[in-house]
């Protein structure tokens, strides 16, 4: 005979986890409508759903997914995979598909491609006999190995922009070009760009964004390659923007701008006074010294809205093609500041510190 519930625990008399019989009782449903409310949420309406779901949470009951998998061949599971699960960008990226997947019923594996394309391949080769879908995040595959994959098992992308697979797409393009014309008319002439991975597209997106608009502002532009989108890389290219003497630079993302206040506060260089400071994502900027001028992205709505689209593949409906486009907004902050105005006359700290540099080493 079944025991009363407990109340606050959620579970059965003598802590057993409660039945999928049990809470369509308690719900008012039939047992199927409860297994379709984890599934298919997508058969039923949404008020059943959500009716379904508190109950089952009070009861504290979850699914039995090895069950469901034995019976239908559905895992309720589906992957993350992302290029550096280190990199700032990506907690709350991972965060937004947590959420969402957990929405639906589903769990999460997650996959850290180390910025390698081929170390991405193999993770989606294993992927596909594991889970019903895949969210790839700024992938560094080329455009034909990721339809192949997409032929394997449902998958979106995110920050990769490739006709014929849905994807969501953070425009960080609008924000950088904000951030240009910020730099311009605090009177800036001679800017830096500290690029990301080469085969990254958000990178790609972000330099020609610079570079058009520093063209249109008549602004000069030295691109300085950074090893890696990490802290470490944005120390190491802190010696080659001090040499393009310039007194502005936009990072690839706040990790590396990161790097370079570390940097610059190192070789003695004042941010904001002698060299102003851009970064992008805006996932750290606020918790910076001084905080962080950077390019605002949503990116914890991309990882939902990715996940989103992959259960509607998983329900069977047409979104082949989609592309979904999320903005991006300049958010200023203590790291920008109008150009050296007495750098002609006597040179800035950063001027200083390179002919100092350059003496030291006999050139």
């Amino acid at each position: 005979m079944t025991r009363g519930l407990t109340g606050a625990r959620g579970l059965t008399g003598g802590g057993r986890t409660p039945t999928i019989r049990e809470v369509a009782e308690a719900a008012g449903v039939s047992r199927a409508t409860v297994s379709r409310a984890f599934t298919r949420p997508d058969l039923l309406r949404p008020e059943t759903v959500e009716r379904v779901r508190e109950v089952a949470a009070r009861l504290g009951y979850t699914p039995n997914v090895v069950a469901r998998a034995l019976s239908t061949g559905r895992y309720a599971t589906i992957a993350l995979v992302v290029p550096d699960i280190a990199n700032p960008f990506f907690p709350p990226l991972m965060r937004g598909a947590q959420q969402a997947a957990d929405a639906a019923g589903y769990s999460v594996v997650l996959g850290d491609s180390d910025e390698s394309p081929a170390r991405e391949d193999v993770l989606l080769t294993k992927f596909a006999h594991q889970v019903e879908g895949v969210v790839l995040a700024s992938t560094r595959m080329p455009s034909a190995r990721v339809r192949e994959h997409a032929t394997r098992r449902p998958l979106v992308l995110v920050n990769r922009d490739i006709p014929g697979v849905p994807r969501v797409l953070i425009d960080s393009a609008s924000g950088m070009a904000q951030a240009v014309e910020h730099l311009a008319d605090l009177g800036h002439r001679r800017l830096a760009y500290v690029s990301g991975p080469a085969s990254s597209w958000s990178n790609q997106q972000r330099r020609r964004a610079v570079r058009r608009v520093a063209a249109a502002r008549g602004l000069e532009v030295a691109t300085v390659q950074a090893s890696r989108p990490t802290y470490a890389a944005g120390i190491e290219c802190t010696s080659a923007l001090l040499a393009a003497r310039v007194t502005a630079v936009v990072a690839f993302d706040d990790a590396v701008a990161q790097g370079i206040l570390a940097g610059l506060s190192a070789a003695g260089v004042a941010v904001p006074d002698d060299v102003s400071v851009v970064g992008c994502d805006d996932v750290v900027a606020d918790t910076t010294t001084p905080p962080l001028t950077a390019v605002s992205a949503p990116t914890r709505m991309a990882g939902q809205l990715a996940v989103e689209v992959l259960l509607r593949i998983l329900g069977d409906d047409d979104v082949a093609d989609t592309r979904h486009v999320l903005d991006s907004e300049l958010i200023v902050r203590a790291t920008t500041g109008p150009a050296p105005r007495t750098r002609r006359r006597r040179g800035t700290t950063a001027d200083r510190y390179t002919d100092g540099r350059r003496r030291s080493l006999g050139s």
